[in-house]
């Protein structure tokens, strides 16, 4: 199924803006504007057979300057207590599958995104964490490391552990539990 299936484009009315701007609240409105657009890309992300009920959508849209990156993940891992709360590595990988063997569910989403051949954490697809709530997770957050363009085509993963953003090559976030390919939306 496309990732950009069920997606409409909705345009704040005019009267909306208006006010928007009386009150002073126009900072409010690009963010909320953008998010209602059609992304330039997004990745379905779904779990490996160890963690089925994984499933979400992340969405990039190019800016001037850089990519808003929107991730809404469910399913996730649940800690156990309220001091074990769940923390996921986020990386875009270079690989271009989410097809995997016996010892890796995703190994053809192969290593992270490193574009200039730079030192974890500095890899362009080195992402800030998920922080899980109850199994739900959403972030969103701005980065130059990379456009939209570069990116389509290659893997999400989300990985079973926090990046401790030393560790060499990968920050040592442990397994791959989930995958999604980032495609264009068709014309």
């Amino acid at each position: 199924m496309n990732a950009f299936h069920s997606f409409r484009i909705q345009y704040p009315r005019k009267e909306n803006i208006a006010m928007n701007r009386r009150m002073n609240c126009s900072s409010q409105l690009p963010m909320a504007y953008l998010l209602q657009r059609q992304p330039q890309a997004a990745a379905v992300i779904s779990g490996s057979d160890e963690y089925p009920d994984i499933y979400g959508l992340v969405k990039f849209y190019q800016l001037r300057t850089g990519v808003i990156v929107y991730a809404e993940i469910s399913g996730l891992p649940k800690g156990s207590d309220s001091c074990s709360g769940m923390i996921f590595g986020f990386h875009i990988h270079a690989g271009t599958s989410c097809t995997g063997n016996m010892n890796d569910p995703f190994a053809g989403a192969m290593s992270h995104y490193d574009r200039d051949k730079c030192t974890h954490p500095h890899h362009a697809g080195d992402l800030p964490p998920l922080f899980g709530n109850s199994g739900k997770a959403l972030s969103i957050f701005l980065t130059n490391r990379f456009t939209v363009n570069e990116i389509i085509g290659r893997t999400v993963i989300i990985h079973d552990n926090a990046d401790d953003l030393m560790t060499q090559p990968s920050g040592n976030s442990g397994n791959k539990i989930a995958c999604g390919v980032i495609t264009a939306p068709a014309r």
